[in-house]
């Protein structure tokens, strides 16, 4: 099921980064302190980031380097980026596929956190779209007309 979901989340995420496809260079890297991270390319980045620490060094114990974000210039910098994740999910549901509620114990900050993959996944994806709304706002800001990303669209 989770595989499914994220099938889901593929495609509005595919819809999000064309859109950006059309966002100039200048206004892809554009700081408004509006915005959470403050740009798009941080934005983006900050969704892998996530993912990359949740699912991959958290769950699947997978150690990560994270990068600052002015080394990401460029969309495809961050589509590369996003592959990356994607490894991680395939690892991320195909371990745990039929244990979803399963409880696991995960160390957050020196804290220990019990969760199941279901909550796991379900953070990381409800992450991911209230940051693609962040996005979609700023490009308003920057003179885009957003498009709709949403799943059911």
């Amino acid at each position: 099921m989770l595989k499914q979901q994220y099938d889901f989340i593929l495609s509005s995420r595919n819809t999000l980064l064309n859109y950006i496809g059309g966002i100039s260079e200048n206004d892809f890297l554009t700081d408004n302190s509006s915005f959470g991270r403050g740009s798009i390319r941080n934005l983006l980045v900050h969704i892998c980031q996530t993912y990359c620490a949740w699912i991959g060094e958290r769950a699947l114990g997978i150690e990560q380097e994270f990068l600052p974000f002015e080394r990401y210039q460029t969309l495809q910098d961050c589509q590369t980026y996003f592959k990356q994740v994607d490894e991680y999910i395939g690892l991320f549901t195909e371990k745990f596929k039929g244990k979803e509620l399963q409880e696991m114990v995960l160390n957050r900050n020196d804290a220990i956190l019990t969760v199941n993959p279901l909550q796991l996944f379900t953070h990381v994806a409800t992450h991911e779209f209230h940051h693609k709304g962040q996005i979609m706002s700023l490009s308003r800001h920057l003179g885009y007309t957003p498009v709709d990303a949403d799943i059911i669209r």
